[in-house]
């Protein structure tokens, strides 16, 4: 599933090709995502100017003269910038066409993503009012992690995966994370102390912005806006090396499920 650096790597690449230029005709091939597609999306889109692109948590926020294109890309969605002249693929869902040139197409084989449109403030939607601060922004930190913690019996990665705790930590950040700040994904999180959490804060936004700086994480389903990989697969230490020896101690990473999701944790680093 696409996390926060690769969202976010996907707003940097196509806000360069697309912002200031009007839509010049939209098509809708299948309107069956998580949420249909807007009947009205057509009319709603053509003749508007797309002014801004923005993220907030893992959704991207296309604001046009006269409201928001929400997007989400769900477990295998991509978004690509072509050439209008460029044939449809399999499971392209829509495509937005900019001055007859550019043309964005959302692909989306599982179709677990979405495409709303909101004439308000998206923060007020449905989808965007109950999520945390951003892990990357001053509003988060291992303090605030650390008083929403306490009597709280779930487990520290199911605790900085919850969204309404803070959004965008991911299953494959949060194992890295926690790798890096030695404490193991099970522990409950009632039970960690401040200092650790202080640690666990720095080391969720040193991950996250490593991670944005190598253009995400390729594992399988995710490539860029122009379809080249992200490269911080090559800094991964925990995730997805079961049997594989740690790369500080040499013990070899284990591997449990947590919450439904697979964990990758070393029992000799991570406490």
């Amino acid at each position: 599933m696409p996390e926060l650096p690769e969202v976010e790597t996907t707003k940097a690449g196509i806000s360069r090709l697309l912002k200031g230029r009007w839509v010049t005709a939209v098509k809708v091939h299948n309107r069956k995502l998580r949420l249909p597609i807007p009947i009205d999306i057509i009319t709603t889109l053509e003749g508007q100017t797309l002014l801004e692109i923005t993220r907030r948590a893992k959704y991207l926020l296309f604001k046009f003269d006269d409201g928001f294109l929400i997007v989400h890309l769900g477990m295998s969605g991509s978004l690509r910038v072509v050439s209008s002249l460029t044939p449809k693929q399999k499971h392209d869902h829509i495509e937005i066409e900019f001055g007859h040139t550019h043309c964005l197409r959302f692909r989306d084989p599982r179709r677990f993503g979405l495409v709303v449109w909101t004439s308000t403030n998206p923060a007020t939607h449905k989808l965007l009012s109950r999520c945390g601060p951003e892990p990357l922004s001053n509003d988060f930190n291992g303090k605030y992690l650390h008083s929403l913690s306490r009597s709280r019996r779930v487990s520290v990665k199911s605790l900085i995966m919850n969204g309404q705790i803070v959004v965008g930590v991911g299953n494959i950040y949060a194992s890295e994370a926690l790798f890096r700040a030695g404490i193991n994904p099970n522990r409950q999180a009632g039970k960690i102390g401040l200092s650790r959490y202080l640690k666990l804060g720095i080391d969720i936004k040193t991950v996250l912005a490593e991670a944005v700086a190598a253009g995400g994480t390729t594992l399988k389903d995710y490539i860029h806006d122009d379809g080249k990989p992200g490269y911080f697969r090559q800094k991964l230490q925990v995730y997805g090396r079961k049997g594989e020896p740690c790369s500080v101690c040499g013990a070899l990473i284990k591997h449990k499920v947590i919450a439904q999701r697979s964990s990758f944790y070393c029992t000799t680093c991570q406490s």
